[in-house]
């Protein structure tokens, strides 16, 4: 099985970019995604050239921080500070004008993370946005745009303890194909985060090829999953496993 180990939330601070750069270089973390909007994209764009072996995506925000862009289209998703607001994109109706502000506030985000000198290998998104069914054709359209075919996969491994229920899994997997379809994208065939895996590893029912599985080195909230990180985990799971990128996957691959 191919793994990528994709860190989440580059550039939110100097101690999330030291934590997941001290990963990639003992070659725990070969993935990772910036924020446009981090306090600290700089500093990760231009660390980010020391690491050619891993690859880097941007990880489209609509759920903290300030946008990039004073488009008035975002407010049902702020607060009263001009910040985006948590989960409110599941939480209002996704109106035409909503979906085309999101689309102008995404296409920024990559702008961004292209102008700071990064060479974007995917997408994904902070707090999955980019899962929101109402969001799937502004996905689309930010990929047509900038030519991204690499997309992150839908979470569709869970807890042994906690499985999804048939028909969240049959919705999920509608949601890839449809992503896979419609402007040709590739993705994983799994995805889930380390935690989950190192559980659900012994009892997974289906041989996946390419998983991807998300970290937070550095990030609050993540003590016991970057302790995970940090340690020969893989030893713990009962068939072979190969490290790579998203620089490294194709078709052929997933």
């Amino acid at each position: 099985m191919k793994i990528i180990v994709n860190a989440d939330d580059l550039g939110a601070s100097l101690e999330v970019n030291d934590s997941i750069f001290r990963l990639m270089a003992t070659g725990r973390v070969t993935s990772a995604t910036l924020l446009a909007n981090g306090a600290v994209l700089a500093d990760a764009a231009e660390r980010s050239k020391q690491f050619p072996q891993c690859s880097f995506g941007v990880h489209l925000n609509a759920s903290e921080w300030q946008p990039l862009t004073r488009d008035a289209g975002l407010r049902p998703i702020l607060d009263e500070t001009g910040c985006f607001a948590g989960n409110r994109l599941r939480e209002v109706k996704i109106t035409r004008a909503l979906r085309a502000a999101v689309f102008r506030e995404w296409s920024a985000q990559v702008e961004r993370v292209q102008m700071a000198g990064v060479r974007i290998s995917h997408l994904d998104s902070h707090h999955h946005m980019h899962t929101v069914p109402g969001m799937f054709a502004v996905v689309k359209e930010v990929q047509r745009r900038f030519g991204i075919r690499k997309v992150r996969q839908t979470m569709n491994i869970y807890p042994p303890d906690a499985p999804a229920s048939r028909r969240l899994l049959i919705g999920k997997a509608l949601w890839s194909y449809a992503m896979r379809r419609y402007f040709a994208t590739t993705t994983t065939d799994a995805f889930t985060s380390l935690e989950i895996f190192h559980r659900a590893a012994t009892t997974l029912k289906r041989y996946f090829t390419v998983v991807e599985l998300m970290v937070h080195p550095g990030g609050k909230g993540y003590v016991a999953e970057t302790a995970l990180l940090t340690r020969e985990w893989w030893r713990d799971v009962p068939f072979p496993i190969q490290m790579m990128s998203y620089n490294e996957l194709s078709r052929a691959s997933a």
